[in-house]
């Protein structure tokens, strides 16, 4: 089945058809894993709901972001 890419907020996505949404769980809102191989890219469903730990060992000097300093907006340093 070939699917085409397309532009989704910031980033791309691909729409994933009916029959295999369903054949492996996957619901509006679903939350999947997804991470890049070799050979192509994996998209894995997650069987739980992350909890906070879960998500936090999950940073690593590869996804974390500078600070931003957004300025003053008020009196926050009196």
């Amino acid at each position: 089945m070939i699917e085409t890419i397309t532009k989704c907020r910031n980033g791309l996505g691909v729409r994933i058809p009916h029959d295999i949404a369903h054949q492996h769980g996957l619901t509006n809102g679903s939350n999947v894993t997804i991470r890049a191989t070799e050979t192509g890219i994996v998209i894995e469903p997650v069987d739980k709901d992350l909890s906070l730990d879960d998500m936090l060992s999950q940073i690593n000097d590869s996804n974390r972001h500078d600070e931003i300093d957004f300025g003053n907006q008020g009196k926050e340093l009196l």
